[in-house]
């Protein structure tokens, strides 16, 4: 009981560090106000957490940890989500929903602030091992048939974190232009994806199915060492 409570406890103070994070921006955020939303003392958070940096650092690694589940889970549902074009769909969803998402994918200074800086380092290890997930599930869907040639493998991921990079950044920059819905604009991102990188025509399910165990072993080891790191700034 005693560790589901201080589980609880733990999940109750990130809500309200990533509330004033998202609402005040890192620079005016302080831990006694984090402790009061919270519903805690100070000295409670700091059972925690030894600084506030690595509190809201960890507000930025539960983000990026659920990011990595729900994109697990989705592989897991359906073998075509494995498919890079479907896979950035559903990540450009994600992160219209996440406001904290948004700061991070977009470096948004005024409520990252420093923690900007900290993040870049603290998850250098965590974004390596995302680029090497994304090339060795470029080079599995390759082997089967399911995206071409003509491009090599690290062409193909420029292509992907371009493309998915300039709709992120479209979301901030060109608002006054992009569809009303936000299904569209994922719908739109998929096409180009699929268009600049898949053979036509629908994806043969067989190949899918080949190639999906192991790009789904990938990603539920990205999963986990995303919430390695939420851990590893937990005070022991």
């Amino acid at each position: 009981m005693e560790a589901d409570e201080r589980t609880e406890r733990g999940e109750r103070i990130l809500d309200a560090a990533c509330e004033l994070l998202l609402a005040w921006g890192y620079r005016r955020v302080t831990t006694d106000e984090i402790a009061r939303r919270a519903d805690v003392g100070k000295g409670t958070v700091y059972l925690h957490w030894k600084t506030k940096d690595a509190l809201l650092l960890a507000v930025v690694l539960r983000a990026k940890a659920a990011d990595h589940g729900r994109q697990l889970a989705r592989m897991r549902a359906d073998d075509r989500n494995i498919l890079p074009s479907r896979l950035l769909r559903a990540s450009l969803l994600d992160f219209m929903d996440d406001p904290v998402l948004r700061a991070l994918y977009l470096d948004d200074s005024d409520i990252l602030g420093r923690l900007n800086d900290i993040a870049k380092k603290e998850l250098a290890e965590l974004v390596e091992a995302g680029t090497q997930t994304l090339r060795s599930q470029l080079t599995a869907l390759r082997t089967h048939g399911l995206v071409r040639e003509d491009l090599s493998v690290d062409q193909q991921m420029y292509v992907c974190m371009a493309t998915a990079g300039g709709y992120f950044q479209a979301e901030v920059l060109f608002p006054e232009r992009a569809p009303a819905r936000p299904e569209e604009r994922a719908d739109l991102l998929c096409h180009a994806i699929h268009t600049a990188l898949e053979r036509h025509g629908e994806p043969d399910t067989r190949a899918l199915a080949a190639a999906a165990p192991g790009i789904i072993a990938r990603y539920a080891r990205l999963e986990e060492l995303s919430r390695q790191e939420v851990r590893r700034q937990l005070r022991q």
